[in-house]
């Protein structure tokens, strides 16, 4: 939102969608009936310090921070407002006046403040907890759409990246040499995977904002979902920052490959035996949180979406759709599709199995890569934990820096060396040389002259052909 739109919206006055509150020294408290009320019909635009007759009154200049303060923090309080919302008031200076703009998207769930309903007509916020027909008709209409169906009949196919595309189809068919997108042209393929649908208000056709999320240019995405971002965060050696981060803010395609390269270039791929047969773990648990993250999204949210490494765990956070509340388990849990439209194509490309399978897989593969299980708590923000060892995350010389840097053994302590095999022998039972060396990026003639010191643990064989055991 820039300067001229919000004069326009000062000029055309308050509507179905447009609220004024003068909020000159404090917050107008019936603000929150009109959060709630907006995000329960079709979205709308809050001005504080301008009054019902379109004049500019401003608020305050001393009194600015106080309302912002006051405004975020009882929209995040599930007690006062739920779910809960994450919105980003924008100040504008007008004639010399404070503006508080708050642009309220239109929400996913039945919001509530103060545990009453509000909804939106022209006559203005309207209390319809009473009103049970009324409230029938609110939970029907939340429940029959997808926020991420969205129709943009202005937008044409020229919206999206053809390259994006073309990358979707060569990954279907390489999955599937006959499959049905081989010869469809790039509209047969949206049409095909319906995301271009008719706006039932309208009754325009156009594509549709999955469609965008998953194939639009950086700028088209922007333009439609400023709120679009994936946060990966690298914090071991800095705890109060990061040592390591990127800010993804592409499509949803491009942004699955670069959460897994974030991930694989801070998490060692440890070895580790399903069975007979070694199994990279690391990746296959990357796959099903960043894939889980980025297709069941609550994309009407201005929450960040979050991927944090540590030395202790992964945690991933993202705005959610509950439909419940605490820890997830896994023999009770039951599936629900959240982006379906989104899940569709990324099941038919192969960034995802079947609705379900992500959370048993991320049990498994968490369990033979640290031995724990995960963590998913369900709520307006869901969040999934991975417990991880030390020697996840063990680089250079005990810091964290890039694994094909040569390490300083010297740097590392005898105990930290110890742990870091030990725990290798652990998950693998047979550890060479050569898998040690290459973990720790040294040579195999240092290891041995380290080895040597650790007790309880023996070498079997001769040369290079050897191993190391834990010696029983």
């Amino acid at each position: 939102m820039d300067f001229q739109e919000i004069k326009h919206i000062i000029q055309n006055g308050e509507k179905i969608d447009v609220e004024f509150k003068e909020s000159k020294n404090a917050l107008t408290k019936d603000v929150f009936d009109t959060v709630c009320s907006f995000n329960n019909r079709n979205g709308g635009h809050i001005l504080l310090g301008v009054n019902d007759k379109r004049e500019i009154i401003g608020v305050r200049k001393d009194k600015v921070d106080k309302v912002i303060k006051e405004f975020t923090t009882a929209i995040n309080n599930p007690k006062k407002m739920y779910p809960p919302l994450y919105l980003l008031p924008q100040v504008f200076e007008i004639d010399g006046k404070k503006v508080i703009y708050i642009r309220v998207p239109e929400g996913y769930q039945v919001c509530r403040h103060n545990g009453r309903i509000w909804d939106r007509s022209y006559e203005g916020d309207i209390n319809i907890t009473d009103h049970s027909e009324l409230v029938y008709k609110l939970y029907a209409r939340k429940q029959g759409s997808y926020f991420v169906n969205r129709v943009y009949p202005n937008l044409d196919i020229d919206f999206l990246d053809a390259s994006v595309i073309d990358k979707a189809k060569k990954m279907a068919v390489s999955r599937n040499k006959n499959h049905v997108w081989e010869n469809m042209s790039n509209e047969e393929i949206l049409r095909s995977a319906n995301l271009i649908l008719t706006d039932p208000e309208t009754k325009r056709e156009g594509i549709t904002l999955a469609s965008i999320l998953l194939f639009g240019k950086d700028n088209s995405i922007m333009s439609v979902l400023p709120q679009h971002k994936t946060d990966a965060i690298f914090r071991v050696e800095n705890k109060d920052r990061y040592d390591d981060r990127d800010v993804v803010i592409t499509n949803l395609i491009d942004s699955y490959d670069r959460l897994i390269k974030f991930g694989q270039k801070h998490l060692n791929d440890l070895f580790v035996l399903d069975g007979i047969g070694n199994v990279n773990a690391r990746d296959r648990i990357l796959r099903e949180i960043v894939s889980n993250t980025l297709a069941h999204r609550d994309y009407s949210s201005g929450y960040p979406a979050k991927m944090i490494i540590d030395d202790e765990k992964i945690t991933v956070e993202n705005s959610n759709l509950a439909h419940g509340m605490g820890a997830l388990d896994l023999q009770k849990f039951e599936p629900f599709p959240k982006n379906p439209a989104i899940s569709k194509v990324f099941r038919e490309i192969g960034l995802a199995d079947e609705l379900g399978s992500g959370m048993r897989n991320t049990y498994k593969y968490t369990q033979l890569y640290s031995g724990q299980n995960p963590l998913f708590e369900e709520g307006t923000i869901f969040r999934t934990i991975i417990p991880l060892k030390k020697i996840a995350t063990q680089k250079v010389g005990g810091g964290n820096v890039s694994r094909n840097v040569p390490q300083d053994v010297s740097r590392m302590s005898l105990e930290e060396i110890e742990s870091i095999i030990k725990d290798m022998i652990k998950g693998n039972n047979k550890v060479s040389r050569k898998d040690i060396a290459m973990i720790l990026g040294v040579s195999e003639k240092t290891i041995t002259r380290y080895i040597k010191e650790i007790p309880n643990i023996k070498y079997v064989g001769k040369g290079k052909n050897g191993h190391w055991e834990l010696n029983d």
